[in-house]
Protein backbone atom coordinates (compact mmCIF):
# COMPACT_ATOMS: atom_id res chain seq x y z
CA UNK A 1 0.00 0.00 0.00
CA UNK A 2 1.06 3.82 -0.95
CA UNK A 3 0.00 6.96 0.22
CA UNK A 4 -1.19 8.79 -2.71
CA UNK A 5 -0.97 12.66 -2.94
CA UNK A 6 -4.32 14.07 -5.44
CA UNK A 7 -4.00 17.56 -5.60
CA UNK A 8 -5.29 20.37 -8.01
CA UNK A 9 -4.39 24.62 -7.61
CA UNK A 10 -6.76 26.82 -6.74
CA UNK A 11 -6.56 28.65 -10.49
CA UNK A 12 -7.06 24.99 -11.97
CA UNK A 13 -10.98 25.22 -10.11
CA UNK A 14 -13.30 27.56 -12.28
CA UNK A 15 -16.93 26.83 -11.12
CA UNK A 16 -19.49 28.29 -13.25
CA UNK A 17 -21.64 30.80 -11.12
CA UNK A 18 -24.19 28.97 -9.27
CA UNK A 19 -22.14 25.66 -9.27
CA UNK A 20 -20.09 25.69 -6.07
CA UNK A 21 -22.53 24.70 -3.96
CA UNK A 22 -22.78 21.38 -6.29
CA UNK A 23 -18.99 21.19 -6.52
CA UNK A 24 -18.82 20.74 -2.51
CA UNK A 25 -21.47 18.11 -2.40
CA UNK A 26 -20.07 16.48 -4.82
CA UNK A 27 -16.47 16.49 -3.39
CA UNK A 28 -17.76 15.44 0.24
CA UNK A 29 -19.42 12.40 -1.25
CA UNK A 30 -16.39 11.45 -2.84
CA UNK A 31 -14.30 11.83 0.23
CA UNK A 32 -17.17 9.96 2.56
CA UNK A 33 -16.57 6.78 -0.29
CA UNK A 34 -13.26 7.17 0.52
CA UNK A 35 -13.64 6.66 4.06
CA UNK A 36 -16.39 3.82 3.60
CA UNK A 37 -14.05 2.21 1.56
CA UNK A 38 -10.90 2.25 4.19
CA UNK A 39 -8.47 4.33 1.61
CA UNK A 40 -8.99 7.98 3.44
CA UNK A 41 -6.29 9.58 4.72
CA UNK A 42 -6.36 13.33 4.85
CA UNK A 43 -8.02 15.87 2.33
CA UNK A 44 -8.74 19.57 2.67
CA UNK A 45 -7.17 22.61 1.47
CA UNK A 46 -4.33 25.62 1.78
CA UNK A 47 -5.69 28.25 3.21
CA UNK A 48 -5.01 31.33 0.73
CA UNK A 49 -6.07 33.78 3.70
CA UNK A 50 -2.60 33.03 6.02
CA UNK A 51 0.39 33.98 4.15
CA UNK A 52 3.47 31.35 4.20
CA UNK A 53 7.06 32.39 6.47
CA UNK A 54 9.96 30.94 5.86
CA UNK A 55 11.00 29.13 9.38
CA UNK A 56 15.37 28.85 9.01
CA UNK A 57 17.38 26.76 11.18
CA UNK A 58 17.74 28.94 13.80
CA UNK A 59 13.86 29.44 14.36
CA UNK A 60 13.90 33.28 12.09
CA UNK A 61 10.91 33.64 10.28
CA UNK A 62 10.50 35.56 7.19
CA UNK A 63 7.64 36.19 5.55
CA UNK A 64 6.74 34.85 2.22
CA UNK A 65 7.53 31.15 0.46
CA UNK A 66 10.33 30.28 -1.41
CA UNK A 67 10.33 33.43 -3.97
CA UNK A 68 11.47 30.96 -7.13
CA UNK A 69 8.68 28.36 -6.11
CA UNK A 70 5.64 28.42 -7.83
CA UNK A 71 2.66 28.89 -5.02
CA UNK A 72 1.49 26.26 -3.01
CA UNK A 73 -2.12 26.98 -2.76
CA UNK A 74 -5.49 24.49 -3.35
CA UNK A 75 -7.03 21.45 -2.44
CA UNK A 76 -5.54 18.14 -1.93
CA UNK A 77 -6.43 14.36 -0.60
CA UNK A 78 -4.22 11.94 0.72
CA UNK A 79 -5.54 7.95 0.07
CA UNK A 80 -4.16 4.86 0.64
CA UNK A 81 -4.45 2.60 -1.97
CA UNK A 82 -2.76 -0.79 -3.47
CA UNK A 83 -1.93 0.33 -6.61
CA UNK A 84 -1.63 3.58 -9.20
CA UNK A 85 -4.13 2.20 -11.25
CA UNK A 86 -6.50 2.23 -8.27
CA UNK A 87 -5.09 5.98 -7.44
CA UNK A 88 -5.87 6.90 -11.26
CA UNK A 89 -9.76 6.21 -10.60
CA UNK A 90 -10.07 7.34 -7.66
CA UNK A 91 -8.19 10.96 -9.02
CA UNK A 92 -10.85 10.66 -11.73
CA UNK A 93 -13.72 10.85 -9.11
CA UNK A 94 -12.48 13.58 -7.40
CA UNK A 95 -11.35 15.27 -11.20
CA UNK A 96 -15.36 14.88 -11.81
CA UNK A 97 -16.46 16.30 -8.30
CA UNK A 98 -14.19 19.26 -8.10
CA UNK A 99 -14.60 20.06 -12.04
CA UNK A 100 -10.96 20.05 -12.84
CA UNK A 101 -7.98 17.79 -13.46
CA UNK A 102 -6.12 16.54 -10.80
CA UNK A 103 -2.09 15.80 -10.12
CA UNK A 104 -1.50 12.62 -8.94
CA UNK A 105 1.66 11.82 -6.82
CA UNK A 106 2.79 8.94 -5.17
CA UNK A 107 4.37 9.86 -1.16
CA UNK A 108 8.12 7.99 -1.31
CA UNK A 109 7.69 6.99 2.98
CA UNK A 110 10.70 6.51 5.58
CA UNK A 111 10.49 3.19 6.83
CA UNK A 112 11.20 4.01 10.12
CA UNK A 113 8.13 6.60 9.95
CA UNK A 114 5.58 3.64 9.59
CA UNK A 115 5.28 3.13 13.26
CA UNK A 116 3.17 5.05 15.83
CA UNK A 117 5.11 8.29 15.72
CA UNK A 118 7.43 7.23 18.20
CA UNK A 119 11.19 6.51 18.47
CA UNK A 120 10.56 3.34 20.27
CA UNK A 121 9.12 1.74 17.20
CA UNK A 122 12.55 1.94 15.03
Amino acid sequence: MAKYLISFPSAAMAVPDGELEAVGRDAQAVIEAAKAEGVYVFAGGVDEAVPPVLVSADGAVAMGGYPWAPTLDGGFTVLELPSRDEAVAWAARIARACRCEQELRVFGTEPRSQGQGTDRDS
